[in-house]
């Protein structure tokens, strides 16, 4: 892996938050830490990952699959970019089908199934607005239409609003919010689970939930939801053969930091974890790996934190 710290135009000068940053972008916050990007901006949500700078790393090309999900459907969320589509990628590298549920970030969604098909593999991409129940109930007859079947659901897409106060919040985010991040988890899930015989459902929570992060009240909240839908259905669904858990990632490189963070965030978005940096998708894919597989035959209900050491859980 080539992995790339820092980049071009980092102001040396701007300390980004950070009590020091050297010539070569390191930086200390109490301890060491490496600057992956610079501060930058994306005006709306969903963001748009061809238009980050580093660009995430996705895949490790040392990874190879070993049939772990051979003849699997997957439907992913938020798949087009980000953790998903790194996700998507790992899942078809263990001989999966995938379906990349996005809502308009086409020119990722697309660049995805290109790389994809470039594997060998195959995916099904379908755009759409998921707090809508219609649009969740069309993602599973398409699905079927198409592969016949569905093994695995992994409910990943989501959005984040950074605001000082609760006062800042307005009543139209919080709905937003809500409804993107935890309603369309239980109207996909619902309309996916008839379709399921055993399998796995995955759903992405966040590290945010478990410390409280205080800019971002309203993710929280739905976050913290997901961990209750997670268990509560882990039980429901235990002798039906279908399992039940939650990832919670730390901070990631993804889309979702430039399009929710003011600029100056981004410069030390993972400083506080023991790691002292921001991972990249390909570093939490293989967890999702585990859990889609009969590697995980005996775990349900669990929540896996993968952040550097930030929370321990």
């Amino acid at each position: 892996m080539n992995e790339k710290f820092g980049c071009e135009g980092c102001d040396i000068n701007n300390n980004y938050g950070l009590l020091y940053v050297n010539e070569c972008n390191d930086g200390i916050l109490g301890k060491e830490y490496k600057i992956k990007a610079c501060p930058q901006y994306q005006v709306k949500q969903p963001g748009m990952e061809y238009l980050m700078e580093p660009k995430p790393i996705f895949d490790n090309y040392n990874y190879k699959g070993s049939g772990k999900l051979k003849d699997k459907v997957a439907i992913i969320t938020g798949g087009d970019s980000g953790i998903g589509r790194a996700v998507a990628v790992y899942f078809v590298k263990e001989g999966a089908r995938v379906v990349i549920v996005y809502y308009n970030e086409h020119e990722d969604a697309e660049y995805t199934k290109k790389y994809i098909e470039n594997l060998g593999g195959q995916c099904l991409l379908i755009s759409g607005d998921l707090k809508d129940s219609n649009f969740c109930r069309m993602v599973a007859d398409k699905t079927m239409e198409c592969f016949g079947r569905i093994d695995i659901l992994v409910n990943n897409a989501g959005v984040q609003f950074q605001q000082k106060k609760l006062e800042d919040i307005s009543n139209e985010q919080f709905d937003y919010t809500m409804k993107t991040n935890i309603y369309s988890m239980f109207y996909l899930t619902k309309y996916c689970l008839p379709y399921m015989n055993k399998g796995s459902i995955i759903n992405t929570t966040s590290v945010t939930t478990f410390y409280g992060e205080p800019e971002l009240i309203d993710y929280v909240t739905s976050k913290g939801a997901i961990v209750g839908f997670t268990r509560a259905l882990a039980t429901n669904l235990a002798t039906k053969g279908v399992r039940v858990n939650a990832v919670a990632p730390g901070y990631f490189w993804t889309a979702l930091q430039p399009s929710c963070w003011m600029p100056n965030k981004i410069p030390t978005l993972g400083a506080d974890s023991d790691m002292r940096r921001c991972a990249d998708p390909y570093e939490i894919a293989s967890i999702y790996v585990y859990l889609a597989s009969d590697d995980a035959s005996y775990t349900t209900g669990q929540v896996f934190h993968i952040n550097g050491g930030q929370y321990k859980g």
